[in-house]
């Protein structure tokens, strides 16, 4: 496995050397099709396509109930180690503290003419979360159900419902439904892939119908999310993971190596670069991450990554740096110097940005608090990272006084008419003698 080095003088560059990264943003063909077809077999035939598609791509021999009793949650909670409930507690607590920062308060401005204008933020009633079951649900992704249900809780969110595959016996890993006990959240269901997508948005005889849905997915999950956007809404298209490190001739290619190995060890597709101003550790980190690669359980996915989607990024100085990393801007930013606070300003585009020696990007997805759901594929520039907001909505409030009417009705029929609309014009001007 070689990671590829390229050199570039000016960060307009990276344009032309970053063609190769493009193919990333193309899921290849029949993707979409697939998945439109498996959305309109739910919506025609909603829990029996659920069982069909289950038994096709996850159980064979499935034949439990979709939803996950309370008393089997409670039961694989009790299952699960005394270490691992409060490590999972710790973490949630965490997540908690940080997201209630996060919360909007409705608000009101009183003009001098009596009028009364404002926003309500509200949460939506109820938000569909999706967790991944990973490797035939042998490693479950904990921390997206943590990430996803605990800014719905402190939204407001009254219902929260939660999808994941089952296993090969039918059953839900004992550490996905010990969270979910943690958290106190009792609709849970043994369905996954783009079908759970789908019963989430429409509906079906035994889950009944969201409104935002939220959480990382694969292709065909993620695909699901956007056809069924404006049905619900949703938190964002996301693609594969992805880490950008910003480091100088100061970072440890040790710890630069297993930083970057941590997001190619994800999928095939995810992509681990680092932009350097130093030749020397260029040189070294490529002979780090080939030593470090061979050594790992994911070797083989790492690898992958590595080499179609990894590369080492060598520029003149540091300005160059944080201008290529603005042009990628990565879903992770690890700023890999002295004084991380000192480049931090300058960086304009990224998910989350990760400062200094002892902040490597894992921190982030586990532990921290901040959310791991984060935009991918360069929507840093306009998007954001799942937050409390994802699952409020925000209703504006008009209380007009009859001073603000009578003294702006003309104009605002003059508006109307403007625009054709007259049925405007006179609904103003009908208020005119009282």
């Amino acid at each position: 496995m070689t990671c590829r080095i390229l050199t570039l003088q000016h960060a307009q560059e990276w344009s032309d050397l970053s063609q190769w990264l493009r193919a990333r943003h193309n899921p290849g063909n029949g993707v979409e099709d697939a998945v439109r077809d498996i959305v309109s077999e739910v919506r025609s035939n909603r829990d029996e396509a659920l069982v069909s598609y289950t038994r096709k791509f996850d159980c064979p021999d499935f034949d439990v109930p979709l939803r996950v009793s309370s008393q089997e949650i409670a039961r694989a909670a009790a299952s699960v180690s005394a270490e691992s409930r409060g490590i999972i507690s710790t973490a949630a607590a965490n997540i908690r503290h940080f997201h209630e920062a996060q919360r909007e308060k409705s608000w009101f401005l009183t003009r001098p003419d009596g009028s009364i204008l404002g926003q309500r933020v509200l949460p939506v009633d109820a938000a569909g979360l999706y967790v991944p079951g990973g490797q035939g649900g042998n490693t479950p992704l904990i921390s997206s159900l943590l990430m996803t249900a605990i800014p719905a809780q402190v939204a407001g969110v009254e219902r929260i419902v939660v999808c994941t595959p089952p296993r090969k016996d039918g059953s839900v890993n004992p550490h996905i439904l010990a969270a979910a006990h943690l958290l106190d959240i009792d609709e849970v269901y043994r369905v996954g892939g783009a079908w759970a997508i789908a019963a989430m948005a429409y509906g079906t005889q035994s889950l009944a119908p969201v409104d935002v849905i939220a959480g990382p997915g694969n292709i065909y999950v993620t695909t699901a999310k956007r056809l069924v956007q404006g049905v619900v809404g949703i938190d964002m298209i996301a693609g594969p993971s992805e880490v950008l490190a910003l480091a100088d001739s100061s970072a440890e290619p040790v710890w630069l190596a297993a930083d970057l190995l941590s997001q190619a060890e994800h999928d095939p597709l995810a992509s681990a670069i680092c932009v350097t101003d130093s030749r020397r550790l260029a040189e070294a980190l490529q002979q780090e991450l080939k030593k470090q690669c061979a050594s790992l359980p994911r070797a083989d996915i790492a690898s992958r990554s590595l080499e179609d989607w990894g590369a080492i990024v060598l520029t003149p100085d540091l300005k160059t740096s944080v201008a290529v990393a603005n042009m990628v801007a990565p879903e992770h930013l690890e700023i890999c110097t002295p004084d991380p606070w000192d480049v931090g300003p300058f960086i304009k585009h990224a998910g989350a940005i990760f400062l200094g020696r002892y902040s490597p990007e894992p921190v982030g997805d586990y532990y921290a608090g901040p959310n791991h759901v984060l935009p991918t594929l360069g929507t840093a520039r306009f998007s954001s990272a799942l937050s409390v907001q994802t699952f409020c909505k925000k209703t504006s409030v008009i209380a007009a006084s009859k001073s603000f009417l009578q003294q702006n009705k003309q104009a605002i029929a003059t508006l109307a008419r403007l625009e054709g609309l007259e049925a405007h014009a006179r609904s103003v001007e009908a208020r005119s003698a009282r």
